[in-house]
């Protein structure tokens, strides 16, 4: 039996390593999780973040690596049961010389730019938060908009708190500022997410992610990457 999953560069959740392999908490998870259920051939697909529902849903690949889910997205692919809740973050250069340490103080200063990746969830959070459209430069994925932040283009890149800390912490140059929960009080989850029709996968997954998630092998697992235990919990009884 044989799975295509697709994944996007964004270390620490999925990325592709200087010898080619593919990696990240996410990549081992999935691994783990389809290996379990009788998977023998993991077959990964790089693309962009834009792609990842577009290609699911067309069939290019039977799966996606999480991504945080919203009832938008829920309308064109199957989540499975979330695998983490994550607040947003800021990854800023080293001193974070605008003090730009919530959306809404990006809003509060309009020589501030603030990088995203286009059509993630930071865009919706940042404009809820009254940032202008001139304040945000979107990019194709993160090591561009992180190119951009190291040569003075925008003064923070909205992601995920442990995406932020994890990148500060193997730069000198750059830090990270979390954001917090979001006004609902809980962080937004992340999940595997499917073709509609594939059923049989989705429900093989989600069972075998029921029994896993929480275990001590998969704390073990994703505290490699950075991901704390409150990134887990809310999502481990699901």
């Amino acid at each position: 039996m044989k799975v295509r999953i697709a994944y996007i560069e964004e270390p620490p959740f999925y990325w592709t390593a200087d010898d080619h392999r593919v990696t990240g908490a996410d990549i081992e998870l999935a691994d783990v999780t389809l290996r379990a259920i009788g998977v023998d051939s993991i077959e990964h697909h790089l693309t962009s973040f834009e792609e990842l529902l577009p290609g699911v849903q067309e069939g290019r690949w039977d799966m996606n690596v999480p991504i945080f889910v919203t009832p938008e997205r829920a309308q064109r692919v199957a989540f499975s049961v979330p695998v983490w809740s994550l607040a947003d973050g800021f990854l800023l250069l080293h001193g974070n010389p605008k003090a730009l340490t919530s959306y809404a103080a990006v809003a509060a200063r309009h020589d501030a730019r603030l990088g995203i990746v286009a059509g993630t969830v930071q865009f919706d959070a940042a404009k809820s938060a009254g940032v202008s459209d001139s304040q945000v430069v979107t990019f194709k994925d993160q090591p561009h908009a992180i190119d951009a932040l190291l040569a003075g283009q925008i003064d923070a890149y909205a992601s995920t708190a442990v995406g932020s800390r994890v990148l500060a912490r193997d730069s000198s140059e750059l830090e990270a500022v979390s954001l917090g929960q979001s006004n609902a009080g809980r962080a937004p989850v992340g999940a595997f997410s499917f073709n509609r029709s594939n059923d049989g996968l989705l429900q093989a997954v989600n069972e075998q992610l029921r029994k896993y998630l929480g275990s001590a092998d998969h704390r073990a697992r994703m505290a490699k990457y950075g991901l704390a235990e409150t990134e887990l919990d809310s999502v481990s009884a699901s």
